[in-house]
C-alpha cells in the first residue's frame, strides 16, 4: 500500500456500517483531529474538492482528519429523501468518536460550510467538539428555506437548462436536483442555532446584501473573520461550479494549527 492510499483511507463505519468516511492520517502522532462536516444537497457537491484540499492542508500540519457522509448522502447508505436532521447530528457524533479512535486523540475540532457549519455548531455537546469553525453557516432556517425555494423556482424557469419550463408540481419535493422530504424541510425551517460554549470562529464570505442573522447568534467581533473573496452560494447561474477558496483553506488551517 502506497503512502497516498494510507493517508486517505476509505471505510464504512457506524451502526451496521452504513456511514462512509475517508480518514486522512497525519504523518506523525496527532495532537488533535478535525472532523469535516459536509453541507447538504448541491452545496455538498460544490464543496467536495475544497474539503479534500482542506484535509490535505491540515494533514501537513500534523492534524488527522475525517471526512464523512451523513446517512442518505454521498456514499453512505440511504437515499436523499431519507435525510433527517436529528439523524445527521447523531451521525456527526458517531463520526467524531470514530475519528478519536482512529487518530488516537480525544481532542476533536469541527469544520463545516453552510449547513455543515450549522451541523457542527448544533452537535457540539453531542459530539464533544473542542472547537468549531463554521463557514457561512445557516443560522436562520426560515430564511434558508425561502432562499432554496426561490432558487428552485428560478431553476425551473431557466431557459438555458430547459427548453420548456418545468412545472412546479413536477419538482415540488426537490431542491436543486435533490429529493427533500417534508419532515426535513420543516426541520430546516425550524432550525435555530444557539451559540455554543466551545470556542467558535465564524468565517464570513457572504455578499453584502445577503442576510446574515449573526446578531441573533450573539457573537462578538473576535469570533468573525471576513474573507475578501465572496462565495456565490445562492447564485443559480453557478450551481454547477465548484466552490474553491484558497483564503478559506489558509484561514482554517492557521486557526486549527493555533487552537490550543
Amino acid at each position: 500500500m502506497n503512502a497516498r492510499v494510507e493517508a486517505e483511507l476509505p471505510f464504512y463505519f457506524g451502526p451496521e456500517r452504513t456511514l462512509f468516511g475517508l480518514f486522512h492520517a497525519s504523518g506523525t502522532p496527532a495532537r488533535k483531529a478535525v472532523l469535516l462536516c459536509a453541507p447538504l444537497g448541491q452545496d455538498q457537491i460544490r464543496c467536495h474538492r475544497l474539503y479534500r484540499q482542506l484535509a490535505q492542508a491540515l494533514v501537513t500540519e500534523g492534524i488527522a482528519v475525517l471526512r464523512f457522509d451523513y446517512y442518505g448522502t454521498g456514499d453512505s447508505a440511504g437515499d436523499s429523501a431519507e435525510v433527517d436532521w436529528e439523524r445527521c447530528m447523531a451521525d456527526t457524533a458517531i463520526a467524531a468518536d470514530e475519528l478519536r479512535k482512529r487518530a488516537c486523540v480525544d481532542r476533536v475540532l469541527a469544520f463545516g460550510a453552510r449547513l455543515g457549519g450549522s451541523m457542527a455548531l448544533a452537535s457540539v455537546a453531542q459530539a464533544r467538539f473542542a472547537g468549531v469553525v463554521a463557514w457561512d453557516p445557516v443560522l436562520d432556517g426560515q430564511a434558508y428555506v425561502a432562499q432554496l425555494d426561490a432558487m428552485q423556482s428560478a431553476l425551473c424557469a431557466d431557459g438555458q437548462r430547459f427548453m420548456v419550463p418545468r412545472k412546479p408540481a413536477d419538482v415540488a419535493a426537490q431542491w436543486l436536483g435533490f429529493a427533500i422530504s417534508a419532515s426535513l424541510r420543516q426541520q430546516l425551517a425550524d432550525l435555530h442555532i444557539e451559540r455554543p460554549s466551545t470556542p467558535t470562529l465564524l468565517i464570513d464570505s457572504l455578499s453584502p446584501d445577503t442576510p446574515r442573522h449573526v446578531n441573533g447568534f450573539e457573537v462578538d467581533a473576535a469570533m468573525i473573520k471576513s474573507l475578501q473573496q465572496l462565495t456565490p452560494w445562492d447564485d443559480p447561474r453557478r450551481l454547477e461550479v465548484a466552490v474553491l477558496s484558497h483564503s478559506l483553506i489558509q484561514a482554517v488551517t492557521h486557526h486549527m494549527r493555533e487552537a490550543a
